[in-house]
């Protein structure tokens, strides 16, 4: 989509777009909505013509050649709202400090004044941006925001104490899930790190995994019918969303964050989420339209991150690729109507041409995961 507009649509979308009005940003900061960025020259006061709706705002002070760290906050636009933020110089990030009502009414009174200096916001990516945050609401933006309302790449810590540690530790763990049931921590190499925890209301709300995949008191083919087919966990984390179609919000949250944020803690669980999406069986059938969404996500999400992201960096395996795998074998053999076969099939298609990834003999065992063959007649004496 061309950047380029007839004056009439322009001047709707000048009467109806947000504005984000940055004052006294230093030239040469790197300045960012959504995907796309550029360094701020010496007049830049903002962006205007903002489409209703979510956005990521985002920046990295620069210094002598040198590039901070990106820092982005999220903000749910209402149409021709204002929203005004001041630079601090000292600390080269947003202030914290309120602009005044006054200072806001100003603006708003001589918004035609300052459009030279705002640039407008560019319409080419707006319709891969909508695909993107389909599923961002307010509310999910409200539950997983920083306290403190920024994003940072680079993870704040300060130090704490060792059972405060412990307590990071086990929220932050993996559901003890069948073939996930291996702990964040070692032992041993716990003892050599120093105690840090994230600096408060520095880091992502994300969702807590249950801590455990089986209801309590299972019996031990529960258990490992549980441990097969994930879906009592998956509806234990559905639970503590408002709607269950939150989860995908979650889920493109953590994309954005990582696509745009830069951070590391949202692809970690951004592949937390979709590897529980691919570990159930029966929640396939009962949340059929869950699953169709979650695919178009999914196919959006994975043609846009460089493959070498996809691969875990000890097994050499590509995490993705063994997830969707297990998935196209579940749907494969649920009772589930054609659609959402189809569209797992199309989904398959793609990323064997994008990726030249293998799924061809869906439902037959991992060679690592294959049980263990020992012929006993021949081990007679």
């Amino acid at each position: 989509m061309s950047t380029t507009m007839d004056q009439n649509t322009a001047k709707k979308l000048f009467e109806k777009g947000g504005f984000f009005i940055l004052l006294n940003v230093p030239e040469g900061t790197e300045f960012g909505i959504d995907l796309k960025s550029w360094n701020t020259g010496e007049k830049f006061r903002g962006i205007k013509m903002i489409p209703p709706g979510v956005h990521y705002i985002f920046y990295s002070s620069t210094s002598h050649g040198d590039v901070a760290p990106r820092t982005g906050l999220f903000h749910y636009f209402r149409p021709s709202e204002i929203v005004v933020k001041k630079w601090d110089k000292e600390k080269e990030c947003l202030s914290t400090e309120e602009v005044s009502d006054e200072d806001i009414v100003g603006l708003k009174e001589n918004i035609r004044a300052l459009d030279s200096f705002l640039g407008p916001y560019p319409y080419d990516i707006w319709e891969k941006w909508k695909k993107l945050t389909s599923s961002i609401s307010e509310n999910v933006l409200k539950k997983l925001i920083p306290l403190n309302g920024e994003v940072h790449s680079a993870l704040e810590l300060e130090y704490c104490t060792d059972n405060n540690r412990k307590d990071i530790q086990q929220s932050a763990s993996k559901p003890s899930t069948p073939k996930h049931a291996q702990k964040l921590y070692n032992e041993y190499e716990d003892d050599l790190l120093p105690n840090l925890k994230p600096k408060y209301g520095t880091n992502l709300q994300f969702s807590i995994f249950p801590p455990n995949y089986y209801p309590v008191g299972s019996s031990p083919a529960e258990i490992t019918k549980h441990s097969l087919d994930c879906s009592y966990l998956f509806e234990q984390l559905l639970s503590t969303y408002d709607r269950p179609q939150d989860i995908l919000g979650e889920l493109e949250f953590c994309y954005v964050c990582f696509l745009v944020g830069h951070s590391l803690e949202a692809f970690e669980q951004w592949k937390k989420i979709l590897g529980l999406f691919c570990s159930c069986d029966d929640a396939i059938k009962k949340y059929r339209q869950l699953y169709n969404k979650f695919l178009s996500i999914i196919e959006l999400h994975v043609m846009e991150i460089p493959e070498e992201f996809l691969a875990d960096i000890v097994s050499n395996r590509n995490f993705v690729y063994v997830k969707l795998r297990n998935l196209f074998s579940f749907i494969k053999e649920c009772d589930v109507d054609g659609t959402l076969k189809c569209k797992a099939d199309r989904l398959r298609k793609n990323l064997t041409e994008q990726y030249s990834w293998d799924f061809s003999h869906l439902g037959s065992d991992d060679e690592d995961d294959a049980p263990v063959i020992v012929d006993l007649e021949s081990n007679k004496t």
